[in-house]
């Protein structure tokens, strides 16, 4: 076990704790002084020493045991989202938390990882060979669709869209060929422009669709955004005093608890998914920048882990948490400077949340027992020439059927 201890990468714990105590000290100043969020900063301590204790855990399991139950995991995740429908409760327009003895937990947020195990299981299996259209890519995206659709019903569209993101990273790393990469592309940029055009000429038709189908929450998030001269000022509220507090932190900031607009609480969730405005309002231009330079250095080393694991699984997995934290950081703060809509996601590793920041530190861990264990020659797939992802997925869905019928 000791020695397990010894191969662990320091500098990214080192980093994981400068990047607790920006979170808690931010939790602290955004939550000062308001009776109903006291307790905030006292239990983001208590998550990040759960954090911790799962990162070191988790560094310790060798991580193709859980690449080997990949299918478990998968399942154990849908269930998870399945009955969030029926009990789960409901936080700012989104019915996606259960509580387990009083705790929250949030599935959408724990299938991240569920996903990432599941993909890189199927293909690992494929053994570095490029992927078919039809045999190979189609299934696997399929595998994706029903926890989309479950999510996008929990009308959580943050969460949703990084199952598609972490598909994406992982299709690409999985040697997708170049053509279909390419044509991907240009269908995703085609969306995204005609989407974008279609919304702000059919406002009014979209918008009553979306009241008709109970999802006027997605529509509030678009308006700033894309049609901001149509929205209403209690709309813009958000955006516009975030927007507001990171230009008038300047160059250095206003200084720690010296932000005026986060003190007076004109932004929302300031403790949550706005807590990037207080960094760049009380410690500006250059306190954001340390903490993105502190994600960049995070992520370097998570890709230097991938390129030194000597088995195919570990890279799948690094380059699936990889995508995973890429895309909450960017659609974290993205909104506050103007480049997209509100999706609320957290802000990794800094943002008040229990769910997610124990994801996160299990990632991290599951990185950690990739470089722990790289050096065990145990090729838990096995070496045989192993099937297509049509037949594994068809084989799955056999499995289950058979055991329906008995």
């Amino acid at each position: 076990m000791l020695h397990k201890f010894k191969k662990i990468d320091y500098s990214i714990v080192f980093i994981l704790l400068i990047l607790m105590a920006i979170s808690i000290l931010s939790i602290y100043s955004t939550t000062f002084g308001r009776p109903k969020w006291e307790a905030y900063p006292q239990k983001a301590v208590i998550f990040y020493i759960i954090g911790f204790i799962v990162f070191f855990g988790m560094s310790m399991i060798n991580y193709k045991l859980i690449i080997k139950n990949y299918l478990y995991i998968y399942g154990v995740g849908m269930i998870l989202l399945i009955l969030v429908m029926f009990i789960g409760k409901e936080y700012y327009g989104a019915q996606g938390w259960l509580s387990i003895f009083g705790l929250s937990l949030q599935p959408a947020e724990l299938f991240k990882l569920c996903l990432i195990v599941f993909l890189s299981a199927l293909l690992a299996r494929k053994k570095n060979r490029p992927l078919f259209f039809g045999r190979d890519v189609i299934p696997i995206s399929l595998c994706v669709l029903p926890p989309l659709l479950l999510v996008l019903l929990q009308n959580d569209l943050g969460n949703a869209l990084s199952y598609v993101v972490i598909l994406i990273g992982l299709l690409w790393i999985g040697n997708i060929k170049f053509t279909h990469a390419l044509i991907g592309f240009v269908i995703a940029v085609a969306a995204l422009i005609g989407g974008t055009q279609a919304y702000i000429h059919y406002h009014d038709e979209i918008v009553k669709f979306l009241k008709d189908i109970g999802r006027s929450h997605w529509a509030d998030r678009f308006d700033p955004w894309l049609v901001p001269d149509q929205t209403s000022r209690d709309v813009l509220w958000q955006t516009y005093n975030a927007k507001l507090a990171i230009g008038s932190g300047g160059i250095s900031g206003k200084g720690y608890m010296e932000g005026t607009t986060i003190q007076s609480n004109r932004v929302p969730l300031a403790y949550a998914d706005s807590i990037f405005v207080q960094i760049g309002e009380e410690f500006g231009f250059v306190g954001a920048s340390v903490l993105l330079l502190l994600y960049f250095i995070l992520i370097h080393r998570l890709v230097l882990i991938a390129l030194e694991c000597k088995d195919r699984a570990g890279p799948y997995l690094i380059v699936g948490i990889i995508a995973m934290l890429l895309y909450q950081i960017f659609v974290n703060i993205g909104p506050f400077i103007g480049l997209m809509p509100l999706t609320g996601i957290t802000l990794p590793f800094i943002s008040f949340g229990g769910t997610s920041l124990v994801l996160n530190m299990l990632s991290m861990g599951l990185v950690m027992s990739i470089k722990v264990h790289t050096e065990e020659n145990e090729d838990i797939l096995g070496s045989a020439e192993q099937p297509s992802i049509t037949e594994l997925v068809m084989k799955l869905f056999r499995r289950k059927s058979t055991q329906q019928e008995q």
